[in-house]
């Protein structure tokens, strides 16, 4: 399980340096632990260069397989830490997906600093750190807005990011700058479903229509890594946040929207009503951070 872990940090970050870092051990270790397990495996999962890792079609299936084990493994060992601490000393904090995760190292750091052990976090997309917090399973969450959360406080946090195309590095569209959204039409975009996210779904299919962008709807992948997969592939192209710019993997091109002014993904708290005390806690050590992508900020 420890080398599963490892080979899906390595996959997110595409740089073994970083993920590294992140599994707080050194790198040689790190590597020979991927080695090992492409040779149990019979497979090869990354391709090594020197700006980084890039992930093979077969390590995005083998992540694709193995991230509902890795999700039931946190959830596991949240609940038996709970066992070991009273719940009211911990502060369990979800952190949304929607951005790339370096976005949060220094908050998570600042973080720490302040709360020490007590702080857990959660990783997860929006909706469903929403229904966490709305269970009682997170005392608080940082989502992407807007979403749709009945029950819950939401509070603008001073942090955006305009989406940007990811293309695949052998499209024309791919050579020219900061192509308008409307260039793009016709062409096959991943997107996600409705019932994942209804208020982020709706206000941007209304961007769309405002800027007369109309593409063929492919059903997004689950794991950003996969879908980084498939679009460098040529199947189609994806919209991200331009945090996501720092993922390097060959056959993709991040190329900046002219209409970034509309297409903005902002972050947000997310509390139970009467938990204001919490949520007046975290507003002023979050806002108080120097947020990486400063340009961005709302």
């Amino acid at each position: 399980m420890h080398a599963l872990r490892c080979f899906a940090v390595a996959a997110e970050e595409s740089n073994l340096h970083r993920a590294a870092q992140r599994l707080l051990i050194s790198q040689p270790p790190l590597s020979r632990l991927i080695k090992k397990l492409e040779e149990r495996l019979g497979l090869t999962l990354f391709v090594r260069h020197t700006k980084g890792l890039t992930l093979t079609k077969d390590g995005a299936r083998v992540l694709e397989i193995i991230r509902p084990l890795l999700r039931l493994q946190e959830k596991t060992f949240a609940r038996l830490a709970d066992l070991a601490q009273p719940v009211g000393n911990i502060i369990a904090l979800g952190l949304t997906t929607a951005f790339e995760q370096g976005v949060f190292s220094g908050m998570e750091a600042h973080l720490r600093g302040r709360y020490g052990e007590r702080l857990r976090v959660t990783r997860e997309t929006s909706p469903r750190l929403a229904r966490a917090v709305r269970r009682g399973g997170l005392d608080a969450a940082l989502v992407a807005l807007p979403l749709e959360a009945p029950g819950l406080a939401l509070r603008p946090l001073p942090y955006a990011e305009p989406l940007q195309a990811v293309l695949p590095e052998s499209w024309p569209e791919a050579r020219h700058g900061s192509p308008p959204l409307r260039a793009l039409s016709g062409k096959s975009l991943f997107w996600f479903r409705r019932e994942s996210n209804p208020a982020f779904f709706d206000h941007m299919r209304g961007v769309f229509a405002h800027v007369g962008f109309a593409p063929t709807y492919l059903e997004e992948p689950a794991e950003y890594d996969v879908l980084l997969a498939r679009i460098a592939s040529g199947e189609g192209l994806g919209l991200l946040p331009v945090s996501f710019a720092a993922i390097q993997r060959k056959g993709l091109v991040f190329a900046p929207l002219a209409e970034a002014a509309l297409l903005r993904v902002q972050l947000g708290l997310a509390v139970l009503p009467g938990r204001e005390e919490l949520a007046d806690e975290l507003t002023r050590e979050l806002s108080a951070m120097n947020w990486p992508h400063q340009r961005s900020r709302s």
